[in-house]
């Protein structure tokens, strides 16, 4: 079975526009799990352009499921993640000027670096997973670096706008999932997946879990929460064995 992680910082993005205390991340994340989700992802960005310290520690109180938190490298992030001890913290890049992450962590290019990182939070129990390109070199670096999992970045594939684009990505994300899965690592996927382009990416056996937010989110604001993230679940339930 593969799973389905909801990310809910545009629930927050749509409180912060107004700087209210609505819509809550946190009754989003409950209703995301009363859909069937299997975890909930937020991103604490440095600049908390959306999700707030306050969401965080009010998610690791009541999530049920799986409590996933993205972050920058930095020592104010991992000192903030001991503490608050989510499920899993997945490294990810950040620069303060993007909308979106916009591409896939280096982890060759600060290999010692990020292995420290992971040892801090991995003796503390804390699962680190790495977002990265579907590049072979960054999931050799990401075992080395000392990541139980990794998130490949499908966001390429999902902006592809022609079926020879669409399968060249593809191809790429194949190949880095099956180097990843050899080396004893969880695969995961994830980054501008809808309901519709899942279809192809669902094919790649080694992919256990995504993780989807805007499209939810998207869906979520016409229909509900619970609603919207049944109808992806249902998607993917519908056309893992496919």
């Amino acid at each position: 079975m593969k799973s389905l992680c909801v990310n809910v910082d545009h629930i927050a993005t749509i409180r912060e526009a107004r700087k209210t205390n609505e819509p809550d991340p946190i009754h989003a994340a409950v209703l995301a799990e009363l859909g069937g989700a299997d975890g909930i992802t937020i991103h604490l960005r440095e600049d908390r352009r959306h999700i707030q310290d306050r969401d965080l520690r009010l998610m690791r109180e009541v999530v049920k499921t799986k409590l996933n938190l993205e972050m920058a490298a930095t020592s104010e992030m991992a000192n903030i993640a001991l503490e608050v001890k989510p499920d899993q913290v997945s490294v990810v890049p950040e620069k303060r000027e993007e909308i979106t992450t916009e591409g896939g962590l280096d982890v060759s290019g600060q290999i010692d670096y990020l292995t420290e990182v992971t040892k801090k939070l991995q003796s503390a129990g804390i699962p680190v997973s790495f977002f990265i390109d579907p590049d072979i070199d960054q999931v050799n670096a990401s075992k080395k670096a000392g990541a139980v999992s990794i998130e490949i970045n499908t966001g390429k594939y999902s902006e592809s706008k022609d079926a020879e684009g669409k399968d060249l990505e593809i191809k790429k994300i194949q190949d880095a999932a099956s180097k990843a899965a050899f080396l004893g690592l969880k695969v995961y996927a994830g980054h501008g997946l809808t309901y519709k382009n899942i279809l192809s990416i669902l094919k790649i056996r080694e992919i256990e879990e995504f993780n989807i937010g805007h499209n939810i989110v998207a869906r979520a604001s016409m229909v509900g929460m619970e609603k919207a993230v049944g109808e992806m679940l249902q998607v993917i339930q519908s056309n893992v064995h496919q």
